[in-house]
Parts: C-alpha cells; sequence; structure tokens
C-alpha cells in the first residue's frame, strides 16, 4: 500500500506514509464511539462555535493549505486558494443554519388529533460515527461538505480520503482539533481502499459516505447494505452542456471553457458533453476552442497559470486512451490531443468534434480537460443526447426561450439544471445525481438530514 505525496507536475516523491495498523484502527474507533456518547448531547450553540471558529482558522490558512493541495494533485495555486475559502464559507453557513435546519417539526394539528396524540413532533438525532470515504480532486471541499453538516448534527466522523492526498487528510483533522473539537470528533485514516470494507463490517460505524467512482461506489453500497447502514453516494459524471440559438454565445462560450478546464477538468460536475444547436454551432464552436487555446498551461504554483496537470500519470493514460479511441473511430481534433513533452503529468485543453455513440468518450467520463461536440437540429435531439449517458450528475442549459427552458427542466435525467450559468456547488442548495452518479444529497438541509435518525415522539392524549 503506497499512501504518499507525488508532486504531479513533476513526478517527485514528496513525502511517503506508513498505512496505519490495526491496533491503531481499534484505538481510533473506540474513540470514536466513545467520543460519540458525550458529542451527542452537546448543544447546537457549541457545536457552532466551534465549528466557526474552524472557518475561521481555515480562512487563515488558505496560502499554507493552498500549497499543500497544489503540491499533492496539481490544482493551480489560486483555484487551491478558493476551494480553502469556498470550504470556510460552508463551515460559517453550517454553523449559522443548522439548528434550525434541525428544529424539531410539529405536524397539523388536525393529523395530530385524528392519530389519538395530545401532541407529536419529528425529531432530528445523530446516527453515530460516519465513514466518509473521500477523492483526490476537491482534497478540502469534499470532506468539508460532509464534515461540516455531520459534526453540526452531532455526529463523529472518520475519513479515509485518497492516498494521493495525505497531507491534507492530516491537514483536516489538525484543524478540527486546533478548532477545540474533542480529539475523537474528527480523525483520519491513513489505509488503503483495500481496509475500507472491514471498517463498513465493523458495528461501530453507522453510515458511510462516499465520492469517488463507480467501482468504489458499488463496492461500498454492497457492503453497507449487506450490514444495512445508510450510505450516500457522489459518482461519476458526465454532464451535458447544451447551447441552443436564443442564448448569449459570448457569456456561453466564456463559461463553457471555465466549466471544462477547471481543475485541469478533472472534477465529476465539470461540463463534458457540449451539444449545441445548428444554428449557433460554428459561431460558438470558433469561440470555444479559441478560449481553451488561449489558457496557461504549466506550473500550478504561478498565479498565471490556469490549467495544471493530471493528479496521476495513470489519469493521464486513461485520457489519453479515451482521446486516441474517439480519434481512431473518426472524430476531429479542433485543439489539443498530444501530450506534451517535458516532466509532469500535463495534457493541453482538448476539444473533440464529430462524436458518435460507438465511441468510448460518449459513454465514459472523461477526467480531465477535454471536450466533446455535438451538433443538433432541434430540442428534442438535444434531450436525447443529453440524457444519453448512463450518469446524471447536473446539466447547464443556455436558451432564453422559457418553452425551451420548462422543457429541458422538466426532461432532462440529472440532479441539478443550471440554467445560463455553470453547475457549482453551494452549502444552501442540495448537491447529488442520479442514475449511475449515485444517490442521496450533500448540502443544504436535505444533506444534513441525511445521516440523521429521524424519530417521530408521539405523546397520549
Amino acid at each position: 500500500m503506497h499512501i504518499a505525496t507525488v508532486n504531479p507536475a513533476n513526478g517527485e516523491t514528496v513525502k511517503t506514509y506508513h498505512p496505519m495498523d490495526e491496533d491503531e484502527l481499534e484505538r481510533r474507533l473506540q474513540l470514536a464511539e466513545a467520543t460519540f456518547r458525550t458529542y451527542r448531547t452537546t448543544t447546537f450553540e457549541e457545536r457552532s462555535r466551534l465549528l466557526h471558529h474552524a472557518a475561521e482558522i481555515l480562512d487563515e490558512d488558505q496560502d499554507a493549505v493552498g500549497k499543500v493541495i497544489t503540491t499533492e494533485m496539481g490544482k493551480p495555486i489560486t483555484q487551491a486558494r478558493a476551494e480553502a475559502a469556498k470550504c470556510a464559507k460552508a463551515m460559517h453557513w453550517y454553523a449559522d443554519h443548522a439548528a434550525e435546519l434541525l428544529a424539531d417539526e410539529e405536524p397539523d394539528a388536525s393529523d395530530v388529533k385524528d392519530s389519538g396524540a395530545s401532541r407529536v413532533l419529528v425529531r432530528y438525532r445523530p446516527l453515530g460515527p460516519v465513514l466518509a470515504v473521500m477523492p483526490w480532486n476537491f482534497p478540502l471541499w469534499q470532506v468539508i461538505r460532509f464534515a461540516a453538516p455531520a459534526l453540526m448534527a452531532g455526529n463523529v466522523g472518520l475519513l479515509k480520503h485518497a492516498s494521493n492526498v495525505p497531507q491534507t487528510a492530516l491537514y483536516l483533522e489538525d484543524l478540527f482539533h486546533r478548532a477545540g473539537f474533542t480529539e475523537g470528533c474528527f480523525q483520519t485514516l491513513l489505509i488503503g481502499s483495500a481496509a475500507v470494507d472491514d471498517l463498513l463490517h465493523d458495528e461501530r460505524i453507522k453510515a458511510a459516505t462516499l465520492t469517488g467512482s463507480e467501482p468504489a461506489g458499488r463496492a461500498v453500497a454492497s457492503t453497507c447494505g449487506e450490514m444495512i447502514k445508510k450510505t450516500v453516494l457522489e459518482l461519476g459524471g458526465s454532464d451535458p452542456f447544451v447551447v441552443m440559438p436564443s442564448a448569449d454565445l459570448d457569456r456561453a462560450a466564456e463559461v463553457a471553457v471555465t466549466a471544462r478546464a477547471q481543475n485541469a477538468g478533472q472534477s465529476c460536475i465539470a461540463a463534458k458533453r457540449f451539444i449545441v444547436h445548428t444554428d449557433v454551432y460554428d459561431a460558438f464552436t470558433e469561440r470555444f476552442v479559441a478560449g481553451m487555446k488561449a489558457l496557461k498551461v504549466g506550473d500550478p504554483m504561478e498565479e498565471e497559470t490556469d490549467v495544471g496537470p493530471l493528479s496521476s500519470e495513470q489519469g493521464r493514460k486513461d485520457l489519453e486512451e479515451l482521446v486516441d479511441d474517439a480519434v481512431r473511430a473518426g472524430a476531429t481534433v479542433l485543439c489539443g490531443g498530444e501530450r506534451p513533452d517535458g516532466p509532469g503529468w500535463f495534457y493541453p485543453p482538448t476539444v473533440l468534434a464529430g462524436i458518435d455513440r460507438e465511441m468510448r468518450i460518449h459513454r465514459e467520463e472523461a477526467f480531465g480537460p477535454v471536450a466533446t461536440l455535438y451538433r443538433v437540429d432541434d430540442l428534442d435531439e438535444a434531450v436525447l443526447i443529453a440524457n444519453d449517458t448512463p450518469f446524471g450528475l447536473s446539466s447547464n442549459v443556455w436558451t432564453r426561450d422559457e418553452a425551451e427552458i420548462d422543457r429541458f427542466v422538466r426532461d432532462l435525467e440529472a440532479g441539478g439544471v443550471y440554467l445560463n450559468g455553470m453547475t457549482a456547488s453551494h452549502p444552501a442548495f442540495p448537491f447529488g445525481g442520479v442514475k449511475r452518479s449515485g444517490y442521496g444529497r450533500e448540502l443544504s438541509g436535505h444533506g444534513i438530514r441525511e445521516f440523521c435518525n429521524i424519530t417521530t415522539v408521539w405523546h397520549g392524549a
């Protein structure tokens, strides 16, 4: 098992870690169980105070933790600092809103009377230790959007992070400790993927959340199904970006570049398939390709860099295979498409046209800065292609036609429909997908209630 920081900009191993042994894992499980028994009784005011403090510390640490993120997975430094700021914002949001989101609910008085009760309450109670299996691509944000609501609900967290971001994982544990949370409230487990199944079989783990690949999601869901444990899964995505004739083409093309190339395209909610009406196809394509060509690829520590390296050598190989398969099957490369010389796992912003259903890239997620273009004749064809994917995480639609908006909102198979803008997560809005993109929701009130025991409290007359 290899747990290490390997700089993707040059391939150099920076630091390695030994996986935790069974004795240390057992100590931490015992600590999580014991801590939950007392932490669950803390007030919302106390949890809020601690989480606000953690957010303040994270804001102060933006530069330092940003450099760690960039070193470990290659995100351009400006985007890494922005990720830290976003996490602090979400922590403040949950600290401010959790008490309201989890307040006792009183059913309609007529239903209470009909049940023979004098009073009925619906109360949200924490479940216990929650295991989070998290990916490397947003190594702070993916964790915080689980940890902030889980801690505010009174749960405790155990983090199994991706093995290529161990320093970020350890920083997160330290962050909560520095903020004043009891040691067992949030713990990082430096373990490999093979150890996850045993943890999920442990009765002390009450639920699990995973953001990652479809095979990883299947494995976690299977074990948790066997153990009858709640899960939330956020898996892959191949989001459509639909452009109709009434769209603001300049703005749509500008946003399309960011939507595809941010984080070097390594995002589940990145727009990947660009479905453009034939009336504006040529004009949009010209603008979009020019924007992709203009992006600066280079050292992610430099402030002006737009696109850093992919996170791993294997990730680049996987992306190249998808591009090569499409080209062999007749796709046209409008820009990019060739690995650059030199060290590091860089890949250029790439646009492919002439995609058909037989190409792998039509069905599989391209986890890198590679966009596919589709020309469609009408709205029906746009919806058909948008839904012709095993995934259903989010979607983007550019149109000013209200009738078209109604159709897209009704018919797109996705957990979100973003109109005339780019998909982005926000703590106040539910986030998650359908089909093979997973199930359950993160963020908002829906997210904080995922790991709660929704309890009916019935008082006799």
